[in-house]
């Protein structure tokens, strides 16, 4: 059996019933686009280590970034390991490539200075829509999570936001669909509290809601995710701050929490990691000015 052959039937028998539609639409891509053309016609037993790695050098060399080509190994690996235990292929070779190393993406996050630029641009044009930006800069919620929010995930007596949907974009023959789905991980799923502060605007604006959704749109699927997406990029224009993705407001988020002193434990919780490290990786670095502000009060210990 030729791989092309096998990955089309792993990926319709073994992973299309486990995984979300995103997922499964990702691996199909993956392999359609860049596995398929390079080593598609290989026989499985024919799939050996200098094989795979060639191909992985073949990606590298045309610039792929490196967190592409280890999605292309755990795609493979999986597809691989699948076929051994099914008896088709006797061994699979994947534990043997040299992986590119991994590359740390900076994280983005806005200044106090553009932070508060928004905050009162948000408070005073006093329109519900902008208010999605405001509750992911001061809960840190994704903009998935965000735009699935109904009125009756929101606790003001308890001052909660309950978590435990998503969304993304998708269209049919009919056109575009807004489609709810579980949140990104089981971690994902949470409570989070709500900063006391933000209550009174929320419960004006579910006076006044016509929405189930907390974030409105044009139709009764609430805002769309490139819509709403749009929307905060044309405010930052508005506002004359530099472009950063909606994805940095939850950086900016996690960010202020470490800089006003909350533990790691906390803010990994409210973020809905799976783990403590994983926050304390991606956001120890990105807090510049609070570690210069911490030395220089260290500092001070000179003079006295």
């Amino acid at each position: 059996m030729v791989y092309k052959q096998w990955c089309s039937e792993w990926l319709n028998c073994y992973v299309k019933p486990q995984v979300k539609e995103r997922t499964y639409a990702k691996y199909c891509q993956l392999a359609e686009d860049h596995i398929l053309p390079e080593i598609g016609e290989y026989r499985l037993n024919e799939l050996s280590t200098n094989v795979l790695q060639q191909f992985i050098n073949n990606m590298q060399n045309k610039g792929y970034a490196s967190t592409t080509i280890h999605g292309l190994i755990s795609l493979l690996k999986l597809s691989l390991v699948k076929a051994v235990e099914l008896d088709i292929v006797d061994k699979e070779y994947s534990n043997y490539l040299s992986r590119p190393k991994a590359q740390t993406k900076r994280v983005e996050c806005f200044s106090i200075y553009e932070q508060r630029k928004m905050e009162n641009f948000i408070v005073f044009i006093d329109k519900p829509r902008y208010f999605g930006i405001l509750l992911s800069l001061y809960t840190g919620i994704r903009l998935g999570e965000l735009l699935a929010l109904e009125w009756s995930d929101l606790d003001m007596r308890k001052c909660v936001i309950k978590v435990s949907k998503s969304c993304h974009d998708s269209w049919d023959e009919n056109g575009y669909i807004k489609v709810i789905d579980t949140p990104k991980t089981h971690n994902s799923q949470r409570i989070i509290p709500m900063p006391k502060q933000l209550v009174p605007y929320f419960k004006v604006m579910r006076r006044n809601a016509s929405s189930k959704y907390v974030i409105p749109g044009r139709t009764a699927y609430g805002a769309g995710v490139r819509t709403y997406q749009r929307f905060f990029e044309k405010m930052l224009i508005d506002l004359g701050i530099p472009h950063k993705g909606f994805h940095s407001l939850r950086h900016t988020f996690a960010t202020r929490a470490l800089e006003c002193g909350m533990d790691v434990k906390t803010l990994s919780e409210i973020l809905g990691h799976a783990n403590p490290t994983i926050t304390l990786n991606r956001y120890a670095h990105s807090m510049f000015d609070h570690k210069t502000s911490m030395m220089n009060r260290v500092g001070k210990l000179l003079r006295r």
